[in-house]
């Protein structure tokens, strides 16, 4: 489920999209960042997947894209290896220890697989940071949402792998993103 924070993930992955880029949401869930993107930005060629048959399912009722069932990378169409210029992922992030803390609205309606990022919330950050090079053109970007606590790990496994990395937050939406540029 799209959250308010995510608003920054959309705004600033649509601030890099260019009229004609190839663009892959990860870990898309029902599609609502390539939606967005989409409506910004037309003429872009969207790629999105998930690993839950269900998300799948809406995403490809939500998104005139490409939609793929599986786990990250391995979803995705080898042609698009080095030519990505945006890769969107909104992963689980929360820790599996700190999943029963969260508003009864996400623990109980949402899938476990759409919150659980491991003992500290970076499991899926570290596969998709490790494999991003590979899939991003030069000068393509990678955004990834994670919690401010989380970011300065996150801005580390950009690092090595191979992407040059900041972070931005937005205090009013609660909303931190990592950004990497390959070079």
């Amino acid at each position: 489920m799209p959250r308010r924070r995510t608003e920054l993930l959309a705004s600033l992955a649509s601030g890099f999209t260019g009229e004609h880029a190839t663009v892959v949401d990860l870990c898309c869930g029902t599609g609502a960042l390539g939606a967005v993107l989409i409506a910004a930005h037309p003429g872009i060629d969207l790629h999105a997947a998930d690993i839950d048959p269900a998300a799948v399912r809406c995403a490809r009722r939500n998104l005139d894209g490409h939609v793929y069932e599986g786990d990250l990378y391995k979803a995705l169409p080898v042609r698009l290896r080095g030519i990505v210029d945006v890769l969107v992922v909104n992963a689980p992030y929360v820790p599996t220890g700190a999943i029963e803390t969260m508003p009864p609205e996400a623990r109980v309606h949402e899938a476990r697989v759409a919150l659980d990022g491991g003992h500290d919330g970076l499991d899926v950050h570290r596969r998709v940071a490790a494999a991003a090079a590979t899939w991003l053109a030069p000068g393509g970007h990678l955004l990834i949402e994670t919690s401010e606590r989380q970011a300065p790990v996150a801005v580390g496994l950009f690092e090595r792998g191979g992407l040059v990395a900041r972070v931005e937050t937005d205090d009013e939406l609660g909303a931190t993103v990592v950004i990497g540029e390959k070079p």
